[in-house]
């Protein structure tokens, strides 16, 4: 069984910077891609970054890319989100996650079966 946990939210002024983290266990063959999603208050949930586990390749979002970095340690089971000059529309909800999706849905969510709790992020301007 697939577990993830994410860490890292917290609360930050515009133009700061935070890290997610989410630790991963169970990995299986239908998990190379991990991603990075959110959820605003009444908005769905969007994919923000993702990265395949083989050849790092990534994918972002256009309104975090030059912004986020997406990056994996398999040593420690860890995938990051480095958030940098965070904007009050950052806010939402975070969530980790894991599937197999093709490369050109690396960042729908319905592509990824395995999900984190969450961690928040709040920006205030």
């Amino acid at each position: 069984q697939v577990q993830l946990v994410e860490s890292g939210g917290g609360s930050v002024q515009a133009g700061g910077s935070l890290r997610l983290s989410c630790a991963g266990s169970g990995y299986t063959g239908s998990t190379d891609w991990m991603g990075w999603f959110r959820q605003a208050p009444g908005k769905e949930r969007e994919g923000v970054a993702s990265i395949y586990s083989g050849t790092r390749l990534t994918y972002y979002a256009d309104s975090v890319k030059g912004r986020f970095t997406i990056s994996q340690d398999n040593a420690k089971n860890t995938v990051y989100l480095q958030m940098n000059s965070l904007k009050p529309e950052d806010t939402a909800m975070y969530y980790c996650a894991a599937g197999s999706p093709p490369d050109n849905y690396a960042l729908n969510r319905d592509y990824y079966n395995y999900w984190g709790q969450g961690t928040q992020v709040t920006v205030s301007s």
